[in-house]
C-alpha cells in the first residue's frame, strides 16, 4: 500500500473524529465503525449510461497540501478511448466536473455533436 494512502487514511481518519458525537457509553468499537464508514465512502466507483453508452466513473480521495481533494475519472470503454479528468476539493461536484470534461474532450474530437449533448441534458 502507498504510504500516500496510509497517510490520507489516517489524516481523513483524524479530520471526520471530529464530526462524531461524543457520548460517555460509546465503545471504541462504535467510533472505530463510524470512522471507517466515513472513510470508506469517499472512494466511489460506479457506472452511468451516457448517450446509449455505459460510461465507469470512480472518485478516489487524496491529502493535498494538508486539505482533502477528490480526483474524478470518466471513461466509456467499446465507445471512446477519451477520458475525463477533475481535481476539486467539493465531494459532490468532482463527478460533475469529470462529466464536463468528458464532455467537452468528446466535443472537440466529433464524436458528440451539440444537439445531441442537448437532447441528453433534456432527457435528465
Amino acid at each position: 500500500m502507498k504510504v500516500s494512502v496510509v497517510f490520507s487514511v489516517v489524516m481523513v481518519g483524524i479530520m471526520t473524529s471530529s464530526l462524531l458525537p461524543t457520548c460517555e457509553a460509546q465503545g471504541w468499537e462504535a467510533v472505530a465503525a463510524a470512522v471507517a464508514e466515513k472513510i470508506a465512502g469517499l472512494w466511489v466507483n460506479d457506472h452511468m449510461v451516457f448517450l446509449g453508452h455505459t460510461c465507469q466513473y470512480s472518485v478516489t480521495p487524496r491529502i493535498k497540501k494538508l486539505e482533502l481533494w477528490f480526483k474524478g475519472r470518466m471513461w466509456c470503454p467499446g465507445w471512446t478511448a477519451i477520458r475525463g479528468e477533475a481535481d476539486t476539493r467539493s465531494r459532490s461536484g468532482v463527478v460533475t466536473k469529470t462529466t464536463q470534461d468528458f464532455v467537452r474532450k468528446a466535443f472537440e474530437s466529433g464524436i458528440v455533436t451539440e444537439a445531441q449533448a442537448k437532447a441528453w441534458l433534456n432527457s435528465k
